[in-house]
């Protein structure tokens, strides 16, 4: 088995989905590069994309067709300028025309070249589509695609992680590995492991530039959700509420910049409540952001990407480990563990349901926090095996197919655990625990495996069914 980079787990992103969003636009964009390795874009005549399974079922909510759209169009989620968004989508419905790859406009009908197909799942996974491009001569090619979680795309030959994949010097496949390698290399963090194997794809100066500027990009999406009022888009009428709460936490104090704000946050008032709701902030503001087609963190995915930014947020403003440092151990062992979910379990809601998002973040920032707070190799897993433990068996049932509703408030709920998780585990022998991070693992996987697929990011049980709000 291969190894997976952290940054691979921890990456920039666009709501508001990893699997439902960001995975279809990278099918769209690999299905360029197919066309344009064997053909060319100026003799393509018409291009068709049929999406089946979850992604149709939650599609409309999730931006899954504009994604698909976007992508096609040779746009990169990276780049475009996400205000700009709903004003491209609108041209190409209004036009029936869209410019492929940004080469050759070609006639593109909402409805018969993109297709959401609620009745049919394609086998492979439960997030699957078909590609296919027609050609001025007959000629026809098409392409089938998975969207597997955490952004990456599958067909049944081919995993985009794999490309990633790398075979590191101390493997670490499972918390068994992270331990043995620490223990052999008589290291005291497992951070400092990583920084070894991590050395595969780059220096370490490097990495932790990587890490600076994950951190970096943190702040400014909390920044900018704290700083937006309003309704999120979708047709649920749900109340943006991170500005809200960061102005009565800050009173009349009143800043200009990111740098001013984040000081007022370090020097509030750090009362259980005050801190407990400045965490709920940060969360929700990401979240909010992520609804609304911002750029965030993916971490490991776009429906859970409030957690770690969150956690990451409150360790800088309210414990004494404020570092640069401790900013990249912390990001380092985040992903770590998250590789760990991703080999053995799954990151996928439409596979696992949300404890693979919510529970699988949780775990990352339960350990990334454990790690700059002191905590050996043994309570840094620990602490995610803890978090993840209470979150087992959570369903993923999006109400009307946007994350929104229990989305964003299942952050706040995830970035506590993982606080309090640590705080367990630091105070704990995990020599002596009955469940080990491995063992918390397997669980899930199981759990998966046997959760009905109506709780499987499908729209079709729990809170989308109670609530009964059709698709938007």
């Amino acid at each position: 088995m291969e190894s997976i980079s952290v940054f691979e787990i921890i990456k920039v992103g666009i709501g508001p989905s990893s699997s439902h969003t960001m995975g279809p636009w990278n099918a769209a964009e690999n299905f360029l590069k197919k066309i344009r390795a064997d053909y060319q874009i100026r003799d393509v005549k018409e291009v068709f994309v049929e999406f089946f399974g979850s992604l149709a079922k939650t599609g409309i909510g999730h931006g899954t067709d504009i994604a698909g759209m976007l992508g096609l169009s040779g746009e990169n989620f990276k780049t475009i300028d996400t205000t700009k968004i709903e004003e491209k989508i609108e041209k190409i419905k209004s036009s029936n025309e869209l410019n492929l790859g940004g080469e050759k406009i070609i006639p593109f009908v909402y409805g018969k070249h993109l297709i959401l197909n609620k009745s049919k799942s394609l086998n492979f996974h439960p997030n699957g589509m078909i590609f296919k491009a027609v050609f001025d001569d007959g000629h026809e090619i098409s392409q089938d695609y998975y969207s597997v979680g955490g952004g990456f795309i599958a067909t049944q030959n081919e995993n985009s992680m794999e490309k990633h994949c790398i075979r590191t010097l101390y493997p670490c496949h499972n918390g068994a590995d992270v331990l043995r390698n620490t223990e052999k290399l008589g290291l005291d963090k497992i951070s400092d492991l990583i920084f070894l194997n991590e050395e595969s794809w780059r220096t370490r100066e490097e990495t932790e530039a990587e890490a600076l500027y994950i951190w970096d990009q943190i702040k400014e999406c909390v920044y900018k959700g704290i700083n937006k009022d309003g309704i999120l888009p979708g047709g649920l009428n749900v109340t943006r509420r991170a500005a809200g709460l960061n102005r009565k936490l800050l009173g009349d104090k009143v800043y200009e910049n990111l740098d001013q704000w984040f000081q007022l946050v370090v020097d509030a008032e750090e009362s259980f409540t005050n801190i407990n709701k400045w965490v709920s902030t940060f969360a929700l503001a990401v979240n909010e952001e992520n609804a609304s087609f911002g750029r965030i963190i993916t971490a490991p995915t776009n429906g859970a990407s409030g957690v770690i930014p969150a956690v990451l947020m409150y360790s800088q403003a309210f414990t004494e480990f404020q570092s640069e440092d401790d900013i990249i151990r912390f990001i380092l062992v985040a992903g770590e563990i998250g590789t760990l979910f991703k080999k053995n379990a799954t990151i996928s809601a439409a596979m696992g349901g949300c404890q693979a998002e919510i529970g699988v973040s949780s775990a990352m920032a339960a350990a990334g926090l454990t790690e700059i707070m002191g905590g050996t190799p043994g309570q840094v897993l620990m602490a995610a095996e803890i978090a993840m433990e209470h979150h087992l068996g959570m369903t993923c049932d999006p109400i009307a197919g946007l994350v929104q509703i229990p989305c964003i408030e299942r952050n706040s709920m995830g970035a506590m655990k993982a606080i309090t998780a640590a705080n367990i585990a630091l105070e704990s022998d995990p020599t002596k625990a009955r469940v080990s991070l491995d063992q918390v693992i397997q669980s899930m996987w199981e759990t998966a495996q046997s959760m009905s697929d109506r709780f499987k990011e499908t729209s079709e049980g729990g809170l989308a069914i109670a609530v009964n709000v059709p698709e938007c």
